[in-house]
């Protein structure tokens, strides 16, 4: 089966027509955020700030980037465990954020969200930051330059590939495949 083609900003439509296992090749506009990030986000939106990006509709990877060798946008770029942005993730939905991707298993309020606000999570492949440098085609640092790789920055990426793991309908891909293969009692 060909990966979908899908463009950010993601609307509820395009979540809508993605389920758990669907191969995706993802083309526009994502933000790297993780932890220190995520907790300076959430504090905006507490207090009623402005973020440094739009979340509608928004895309956010859990990405710590390495450095980029002269004439390259970036170094290795692949996902973070995904886990450590679940305190956060429920209210950035909340506020418009659509996709997450990264790598590892969702909590159940996480997953909850994701079906209330019609977002979706998607796993890159852990180990494969190399290649998946190779989609990304420009790199901004566009909040917190203090926190290094940690720092929000703007992604330009081309046909990042990427699988859908947890839908907007319940669809967890990792509990199917476990399911799959477990043993009858």
């Amino acid at each position: 089966m060909a990966a979908k083609k899908i463009t950010t900003p993601l609307t509820d439509e395009v979540v809508k027509s993605l389920r758990a296992g669907d191969a995706v090749e993802i083309t526009g506009v994502i933000y790297q955020a993780r932890d220190a990030a995520h907790k300076r986000l959430v504090a905006l939106i507490e207090a009623g700030e402005a973020l440094p990006f739009e979340l509608q509709g928004a895309v956010v990877y859990y990405m710590g980037p390495s450095p980029a060798k002269p004439g390259n946008p970036i170094g290795s770029a692949g996902p973070t465990t995904s886990g450590r942005m679940d305190a956060y993730a429920p209210l950035l939905m909340k506020h418009g954020l659509k996709g997450m991707i990264g790598k590892g298993l969702r909590t159940a309020e996480v997953k909850q969200a994701m079906v209330d606000e019609t977002a979706v999570y998607f796993a890159a492949t852990g180990g494969a930051g190399a290649l998946l440098a190779q989609r990304i085609t420009g790199n901004e640092v566009i909040a917190w330059p203090e926190l290094g790789a940690e720092a929000v920055a703007r992604l330009d990426v081309v046909d990042f590939p990427a699988i859908v793991v947890n839908d907007c309908h319940g669809g967890d891909l990792y509990e199917e495949g476990r399911a799959k293969y477990a043993r009858e009692a």
